[in-house]
């Protein structure tokens, strides 16, 4: 998850900097490392992780009931 969203960021970053120039993509970094240090994304980014983490075994303990049941 991590690897894609580093991913996405920095193509977006090469994208606008390379169309805008470099002081835009600089300024786009700054803004890019400021809301990724802020608190308040860190808590977000870590409930939506949990909720994830929860799907992803809600779903990993249905799938072995239902393949259980069938045989």
């Amino acid at each position: 998850m991590a690897k894609l969203s580093f991913i996405a960021g920095f193509g977006a970053g090469y994208v606008l900097g390379a169309k805008a120039g470099r002081e835009r993509y600089e300024q786009i970094r700054r803004a890019y490392h400021h809301a990724k240090d802020d608190p308040r994304l860190q808590s977000a980014a870590g409930m939506a992780q949990a909720r994830a983490d929860a799907a992803v075994s809600s779903v990993k303990t249905r799938l072995g009931s239902e393949t259980g049941t069938t045989r």
